[in-house]
C-alpha cells in the first residue's frame, strides 16, 4: 500500500492498495480514504505499519484486541502477510481507519453502459464486519 495526498497533521488522507490480501473487499489499485487517528474497533479495516518492516504501510481488518495488540487479517484467506505470520500488532502501529474506497476508472472504458456501471460502483464506504471475531473463534 502506498500513502498519497496526506498533509502533515491532516486527519484524512488517501492511500493506494497494492496486492490481493484484502480481496474481495478491496482490489489492487483501489484508492482509500483513511481517517488517521480514528479509533479502531473489531471488524474495522485499518491502515497500519507492518510490524516487521515499519516503513511499509499495510491495510488489514482488525479482528480482535488482545493483550499484546490487535490481531489483524486480510479478507483473502489465501494471501499471506497478516497476524498469522507476524502475530498481534502493537496499538501504536495502527494509524487509522479506512472510511471509503474509490475504484479508478478502467483504461479504455468508452461505452456508455460501461461508464454507467463504473460510476455506480466506483465509490463505496468500507464497512466494518462485526462477525470476524466470531469466525476467528470458530476456527
Amino acid at each position: 500500500m502506498t500513502e498519497q495526498g496526506r498533509e502533515p497533521g491532516a486527519p484524512f488522507g488517501v492511500a493506494e492498495v497494492t496486492g490481493p490480501s484484502m480481496h474481495p473487499t478491496l482490489a489492487h489499485g483501489d484508492r482509500l480514504l483513511v481517517h488517521y487517528g480514528a479509533a479502531v474497533r473489531a471488524g474495522d479495516v485499518a491502515v497500519l505499519r507492518h510490524p516487521l518492516q515499519q516503513d511499509l504501510l499495510i491495510v488489514k481488518r482488525a479482528v480482535e484486541r488482545r493483550e499484546d495488540g490487535w490481531w489483524v487479517l486480510g479478507d483473502n484467506p489465501y494471501a499471506e502477510g497478516d497476524s498469522r505470520l507476524f502475530g498481534a500488532v502493537p496499538e501504536d502501529l495502527l494509524l487509522g481507519r479506512v472510511r471509503a474506497r474509490y475504484r479508478p476508472r478502467p483504461r479504455g472504458q468508452r461505452s456508455a453502459l460501461g461508464l454507467l456501471a463504473w460510476a455506480f460502483s466506483a465509490v463505496r464506504p468500507v464497512l466494518s464486519d462485526r462477525s470476524v471475531s466470531r469466525r476467528l473463534r470458530a476456527r
